[in-house]
């Protein structure tokens, strides 16, 4: 089988490239042929669809696609594809359920000279053009052969908003590097990890409040507790018109007394992150919806940062966002209100009190890290290809 893989690729900085690289690698080692005729393209639309144009397509079975993290070169390139080849297979893994991609290439005429303009008027008119947004992306969305979704949940979601068949639907966990067992460090100090891109909206000002909160009602625990920030700094991301993120974190932090009580691995190679990882006892992913979306629909994703933890054996705490909930819903850790900080502070107390659960979230994740291995992930992509072509 032969496919073209439309998606981000290392060394390109996020999520995404890095999903779409481990298939890409596990597919390969299935003999699976995989060619990127989007390679340097960016997340250029109107390159994306010349490459289209400009491809040799011949000898090509299926078409999959990652779709998310606000990139819009593999959906228009998506488009393209289906007017020019009405049979050919497409399929996709949407990332941020329940939508496709949420927002347009270019706003219309004559919103689209609000683009311009100061704050909210941009704001006003995505939401105005939401309604084209959707039909295009519903428009695709039932044009494709399959779409996965890497949760029940997310799987649930997108097949209402975008009004799919059951039959195009398929739900395929995040896959897993295979990493060697290592046993939890002493369980004093409490050693917490945030891991992930940092910047803002990722509810880490909620983590550092809960902590400082915890001090003050139980000062003893102060010895007893240590926090990691690790992951890319991302520039783009982190400095905005506010100025850095990195910065005005750093500020909290001395406001809040926790300078010694915090530790920072920023732009983490990719070889240190489990040993980074497996160093600590749980990893915290306090993150909060974004109230702009919430104007547009439900995200209901999952975090490439919790399926380290997962493969790394490891336990989480997340708020309940996005579908959060399902992925630590195996006894791997606990969930907690999002944005309610007396509530992630009361879940870090009882871990405190009794550190013997970050042991026993260890050995859960540990289990469920061992069935989502990319290996056996790739098998299942490979097995919905091959329905695919067969319906096709």
């Amino acid at each position: 089988m032969q496919i073209a893989l439309l998606a981000p690729l290392p060394p390109e900085q996020n999520g995404i490239a890095d999903y779409a690289g481990h298939l890409k690698q596990a597919l390969e080692d299935l003999g699976v042929r995989v060619r990127t005729p989007l390679l340097g393209v960016g997340n250029d639309p109107q390159a994306a669809c010349q490459r289209v144009a400009e491809a040799d397509w011949q000898g090509i079975n299926l078409v999959h696609a990652e779709i998310g993290g606000g990139r819009l070169a593999e959906f228009h390139a998506l488009r393209t594809l289906r007017q020019r080849f009405p049979h050919l297979p497409l399929t996709a893994t949407i990332h941020d359920p329940e939508r496709l991609v949420w927002r347009r290439a270019k706003l219309p005429w004559p919103l689209s000279l609000a683009s311009s303009l100061r704050s909210p008027l941009p704001e006003i008119a995505t939401v105005l053009a939401d309604p084209l947004c959707l039909h295009e992306e519903r428009q695709l969305a039932r044009q494709m052969t399959r779409l996965i979704t890497l949760t029940k949940a997310g799987n649930q979601s997108l097949q209402a908003r975008m009004g799919l068949q059951q039959a195009q639907m398929a739900v395929i966990p995040h896959g897993n590097l295979p990493i060697a067992p290592w046993p939890l460090p002493p369980l004093r100090p409490l050693k917490l990890l945030y891991f992930g891109f940092i910047y803002r909206g990722k509810g880490i000002e909620d983590l550092l409040e809960a902590l400082a909160q915890l001090f003050v009602d139980k000062p003893a625990l102060r010895a007893r507790v240590r926090l990691t920030l690790a992951g890319g700094s991302e520039p783009e991301m982190a400095f905005g018109p506010s100025g850095s993120y990195l910065e005005q974190l750093r500020q909290r932090i001395r406001e809040l007394g926790l300078t010694d009580l915090i530790g920072w691995h920023l732009d983490l190679p990719a070889g240190d992150i489990p040993h980074v990882i497996q160093a600590h006892h749980v990893m915290v992913l306090p993150y909060r919806e974004s109230s702009k979306l919430k104007l547009l629909g439900k995200l209901r994703g999952t975090s490439g940062a919790l399926s380290w933890a997962t493969a790394c054996g490891r336990g989480v705490i997340t708020s309940d966002a996005r579908s959060f909930a399902e992925e630590v819903s195996h006894g791997n850790g606990e969930i907690y209100p999002q944005g309610d900080v007396p509530a992630l502070k009361a879940v870090l107390t009882r871990l405190c009190e009794q550190p013997q659960m970050a042991q026993n979230w260890a050995d859960q994740a540990a289990l469920l890290g061992r069935e989502r291995v990319w290996s056996q992930t790739a098998e299942r992509f490979q097995q919905l290809f091959q329905q695919a072509c067969e319906v096709r």
